[in-house]
């Protein structure tokens, strides 16, 4: 018995969504052929593909026209090619090309520039600003409301709002988030020490006596000030009231570290300005 060829294909518009498999076909339908090993099945917000295991590449984005599968078509935060999906022979990477991160299972983030592994089974991927709108691109794959200033797919990306940070500042929070901006599993900040030992290595021009209470110090005036009312947009999570299970101190740092990196104010070049790119 020949078994059926399986190409390179658009989802037919009966596949609504990739989270309990794939879907078998309704009736009157055609239905896909069996996938093989190592098929990848992508799914955004109205137009899907899938793609067996063989070099080749999907885009996605808010340019419709340009890109494989559109996402966010009218939000101007997400960029035009926000990111790619290839297949180097037998396995798949995304890769992220956009401004915002790319969240995923677990709170694990794909920061701008970054490429990872994608692994066996079914992986929803959130793009977006999360006090306004996110948009979810569904990867399977196999074994192995919007305001009236919508964006069009030739307008300007609209960079995401940064918090102010002074450089000694930025040197800090970079040093306290270098597991995260490494896109390590599970990242927690590092110990106050090494934050210390970073800015005695640095080339900061600030002549305090680094140590685990100054770095600490640093970074409780920057939680302050971003979770001051009067403050826009204001971080919430960076106070003691707000935040439950201990240890406190990491989890107030957490919350500011993921609000740094989902407002690109910290990103992953910052670590070449304390040398820390390959330590």
């Amino acid at each position: 018995m020949n078994t059926p060829t399986f190409p390179p294909q658009i989802l037919p518009p009966w596949v609504r969504s990739l989270a309990a498999g794939v879907p078998e076909a309704p009736e009157n339908e055609s239905p896909l052929p069996p996938a093989p090993t190592g098929t990848m099945f992508a799914l955004g917000e109205e137009l899907g593909w899938a793609v067996p295991p063989r070099p080749f590449e999907l885009l996605f984005g808010r340019d419709e026209d340009n890109v494989n599968i559109p996402l966010g078509v009218r939000d101007k935060r997400i960029s035009r090619v926000h990111g790619r999906i290839v297949c180097h022979g037998t396995e798949w990477t995304m890769r992220n090309e956009g401004q915002l991160p790319m969240l995923f299972p677990g709170d694990a983030m794909l920061l701008s520039g970054q490429e990872r592994l994608i692994e066996d089974a079914y992986t929803p991927v959130y793009i977006g600003d999360l006090s306004e709108a996110v948009h979810c691109l569904e990867i399977r794959l196999i074994g192995g409301r919007r305001d009236p200033d919508d964006a069009g797919a030739d307008d300007e990306t609209v960079p995401p709002n940064k918090h102010p940070l002074s450089e000694v500042e930025c040197l800090v929070l970079t040093s306290l988030a270098q597991r995260y901006l490494r896109g390590l599993p599970h990242p927690q900040p590092v110990a106050w020490r090494q934050v210390a030992d970073d800015m005695r290595r640095s080339n900061a021009r600030d002549e305090r006596n680094w140590n685990d209470g100054t770095a600490a110090r640093v970074v409780a005036a920057v939680r302050e000030r971003l979770s001051h009312p009067e403050y826009r947009p204001r971080v919430a999570g960076l106070l003691r009231d707000e935040v439950f299970g201990e240890p406190l101190g990491n989890a107030l740092n957490d919350n500011l570290i993921r609000a740094l990196l989902q407002s690109t104010t910290l990103d992953p070049t910052y670590l070449d300005r304390l040398d820390l790119g390959d330590k």
